[in-house]
């Protein structure tokens, strides 16, 4: 894929974070990318109200999501688009299910998992090929995310390092 071809496919993966914060969620939102054309979409739930649920990420509903296509695709030649670095679970289930790259917007300082040394790691993960480009359309997806750490009625994160780190900036 082309530069041009990122910023594509993350503008949408920006609509979908400004779709989730438009509910009150964490503004994270993610594309999966086949061969040019956007298989499955996921944005962040479970950050608004008073319980939080820490199961459904952006990547993860996307990467369910991608199972139920009805159709064979190879899974190394897909790219996930994401708002923010993905975390360790949805990291480690990235690698998993075999997906070939992964573009972000902005660095997840407090809980992103992209940067985990993978060769220290158990053969399942070792062995894995993906591909990892950060920083795409950041100062977009900075934006999404200082308007939630400044919404008063936010509070997941409140507080925490990354939102620290986010309004700092």
């Amino acid at each position: 894929m082309t530069d041009l071809d990122d910023n594509f496919f993350m503008k949408k993966a920006l609509q979908l974070a400004k779709e989730a914060l438009s509910y009150g969620e964490f503004p994270v939102g993610a594309v999966m990318v086949y061969e040019n054309e956007i298989i499955a979409t996921g944005y962040r739930k479970g950050t608004s109200g008073g319980t939080t649920n820490e199961i459904d990420h952006a990547e993860m509903i996307c990467l369910r999501d991608s199972v139920d296509l009805g159709r064979s695709i190879d899974r190394l030649k897909t790219t996930l688009f994401c708002t923010l670095e993905p975390c360790l679970m949805c990291f480690g289930a990235i690698i998993l299910s075999r997906t070939g790259r992964i573009v972000y917007a902005y660095e997840d300082i407090m809980g992103g998992g992209a940067n985990c040394n993978l060769s220290k790691l158990r053969p399942l993960y070792k062995q894995s090929t993906i591909s990892i480009v950060p920083g795409i359309l950041r100062e977009e997806s900075l934006k999404l995310f200082k308007a939630f750490f400044s919404n008063p009625k936010n509070n997941y994160w409140k507080e925490s390092l990354l939102s620290k780190y986010t309004l700092q900036q």
